[in-house]
């Protein structure tokens, strides 16, 4: 499985340029310096939670949520990877907990989408919600993340925008990516009027 995941990595930071992988679906309601407003459309998730005891949570939680995608469900269907993965902290409320998703295909439903052998996996379907985002490179550090949280915690109150949820980590490229080369976000559920 190790040799499986690396190879993998190699072959996304070589062929990702020529190749599409699919993110979620979404509509671009407003953009400022800060961040940008996007209304997502409902899309399925595959996530896990992963106790900081067990190591790296991130390295533990992709080689779940990959063997999921790579054919270890009970129709040992083989997913595409998509983008981007994300992570919070406290999933479940636990504090040392670490929750981490894997957005599904558009071409699957609840009903099509194969069962996961890993109990530990769930499926759930996202509803469609407005989202801000914050995209910046650089390093999955803790400083790096809490330096954009309050940059976007900041920007949405002084514009009177009112959180609906909690703040979580969108990573879009594998770890081989140089530092300076990465996209990430750093995206919050907000309250928005509807169209």
């Amino acid at each position: 499985m190790k040799a499986r995941l690396t190879a993998f990595f190699i072959f996304i930071l070589m062929v990702r340029p020529a190749m599409a992988i699919e993110e979620p679906e979404f509509e671009v309601l407003q953009t400022n310096d800060n961040y940008e407003v996007r209304r997502y459309v409902p899309h399925i998730v595959a996530e896990v939670d992963v106790a900081e005891g067990d190591g790296d949570p991130g390295r533990a939680a992709f080689r779940i949520l990959a063997g999921y995608i790579f054919g270890d469900n009970e129709a040992e269907t083989k997913m595409s990877m998509t983008a981007p993965v994300t992570s919070h902290a406290g999933g479940d409320d636990e504090e040392d907990l670490h929750t981490y998703a894997f957005f599904m295909e558009s071409e699957y439903t609840m009903a099509t989408l194969p069962k996961p052998i890993d109990t530990r996996i769930r499926l759930v379907e996202k509803p469609a919600r407005v989202i801000a985002a914050r995209r910046y490179s650089g390093r999955w550090s803790t400083a790096n993340y809490q330096k954009h949280e309050g940059a976007l915690i900041a920007a949405l109150a002084e514009d009177g925008v009112s959180l609906a949820g909690e703040p979580y980590l969108a990573r879009y490229n594998s770890p081989f990516t140089p530092w300076f080369m990465r996209r990430n976000e750093l995206l919050v559920e907000i309250e928005w009027p509807s169209p």
